[in-house]
């Protein structure tokens, strides 16, 4: 059976209603299952489970969660950070890209890549560039920003490379309390260590994130991993 509207859509359809009905939100959620076609929501999102795309990520997201995305180069990390952020704005929410790595023309570039040349939706994303990007710029440019705000980080491992910074573990210590405190979703894209093997398994995992320094991998509550067009999307916590 085919959704009206895409599942992260539903889910604000209900937040909605909860509100303004002041019922619960499982039963708003309930209630637009049922306009849906299905008997209730844990139906459709079963359904949902079984046969959406691992690359539409957003859906499964929730307010504060911190997101890795990682693969080797090439292999499809940067266009899936942008596609979460234009699949946000298509669900109305802000959209931020904060890139050491691009200029702000060739980011353009590639989300022009992915929507096509006639349409103008990725005009929407804000993308920042600027050589200060660490943890307390991204929480000063993100104070204030509405719940559900996604942002996406390029990437993690360059926030570890100015000496003049805090280490990648304090920054990231201070970006998941920031996330959780605001309601945003914060995505890094994350390099793979060339000793992942593809060999012996299909997909790189938490294991195979290339980290010169230690940080606490529970920070991260999802994770989507991808090679060579393969993709997986994991809960973490």
């Amino acid at each position: 059976m085919r959704l009206s509207a895409p599942i992260y859509q539903l889910k604000r359809r209900a937040k909605l209603l909860a509100r303004a009905d002041k019922i619960a939100l499982h039963a708003a959620l309930d209630r637009i299952a049922r306009n849906e076609g299905f008997a209730g929501w844990s139906l459709l999102a079963a359904q949902v489970a079984g046969t959406s795309d691992e690359r539409d990520i957003l859906s499964r997201l929730a307010d504060g969660d911190i997101v890795l995305l990682g693969a080797r180069p090439g292999h499809g990390k940067t266009l899936l950070g942008l596609k979460l952020l234009l699949d946000a704005i298509r669900d109305g929410r802000r959209s931020v890209f904060f890139t050491l790595e691009y200029t702000e023309h060739e980011t353009r570039e590639r989300i022009r890549s992915l929507e096509g040349e006639t349409s103008r939706l990725g005009d929407g994303v804000e993308i920042v560039t600027d050589d200060e990007i660490c943890a307390d710029y991204i929480t000063r440019h993100l104070a204030g920003a509405a719940c559900g705000t996604v942002a996406v980080i390029d990437y993690l491992q360059i926030l570890d490379q100015r000496r003049n910074k805090p280490a990648l573990s304090e920054q990231l210590d201070a970006l998941q309390a920031f996330a959780q405190r605001a309601g945003i979703i914060l995505a890094f894209l994350s390099q793979i260590d060339r000793s992942f093997d593809p060999q012996s398994k299909p997909l790189p995992d938490l294991q195979d994130i290339r980290l010169p320094n230690r940080i606490n991998m529970s920070l991260f509550s999802k994770a989507c991993f991808l090679h060579q067009g393969k993709a997986q999307f994991q809960a973490l916590a």
